[in-house]
């Protein structure tokens, strides 16, 4: 069973690719314009790769020209936590799973209305599934 308190347990690295470690259990990131859901256009939501916890819906996704997907609110209140990051010697807020702390990416505010918020998410960090009816 993993445990969910420790982002760096043996059952994570069994569990995700190298990749999806490095960037959710130990707070990487991936280049940009090199994930599989930077540009992807398809209905549905996007869950936590960890623990499968519901985090964005595509209607709130748009094209920022960062080269990560972004979105300018979370699917609901609980979706996701934050907190402050000053690493590599900047303020900025990371977002993450609030069920297993895996590392999202993180949010600025110079997204678009409604909220005026980018979550810049992290592509291997998420897992898609289409909405009922659409491929």
């Amino acid at each position: 069973m993993t445990d969910s308190t420790d982002p760096k347990s043996t059952d994570w690295r069994e569990r995700l690719t190298p990749a999806q470690f490095r960037v959710a259990r130990e707070g990487g990131t991936e280049p940009p314009f090199s994930g599989e859901y930077n540009n992807l256009k398809a209905d549905g939501m996007f869950h936590c790769v960890c623990c499968g916890k519901l985090l964005f819906d595509s209607r709130q996704k748009f094209d920022s020209g960062t080269g990560w997907p972004s979105f300018w609110s979370p699917a609901n209140d609980d979706a996701v936590a934050t907190e402050s990051d000053g690493s590599m010697g900047m303020r900025r807020t990371e977002v993450h799973c609030p069920e297993c702390q895996a590392h999202l990416g993180h949010v600025f505010p110079d997204g678009p209305e409604p909220t005026g918020l980018r979550y810049c998410i992290n592509s291997v960090s998420l897992r898609f599934e289409a909405r009922d009816g659409n491929d």
